[in-house]
């Protein structure tokens, strides 16, 4: 699992069938002090997050087990919406 943040959309209207009815989202990695680190992932939305929301991002077979991308082609997935995080007992993040 990965920690990202929603900086966009991806819309392809010609497409493998069964992603029809999945909206993709670009993702940014980010690390674990909220701070941007390079790469990003296009990956399905299963919760419903929208731009400039910190998301858990699942990769790899992973991908694949949610109700919204089983047996379909996907390598990321978005499958949770972050609400708060610490480290070392310190609040770096609360939505």
């Amino acid at each position: 699992m990965n920690m990202g943040k929603v900086v966009g959309s991806v819309v392809a209207t010609r497409k493998e069938s069964s992603l029809d009815g999945l909206r993709f989202m670009l993702v940014r990695h980010v690390d674990h002090e909220g701070k941007e680190s390079g790469g990003s992932v296009v990956a399905v939305d299963a919760v419903g997050a929208g731009p400039g929301e910190l998301v858990l991002v699942a990769t790899g077979s992973s991908a694949r087990q949610t109700l919204a991308t089983d047996k379909r082609p996907c390598d990321a997935v978005i499958m949770a919406i972050v609400d708060s995080w610490d480290v070392d007992g310190k609040e770096k993040y609360k939505k």
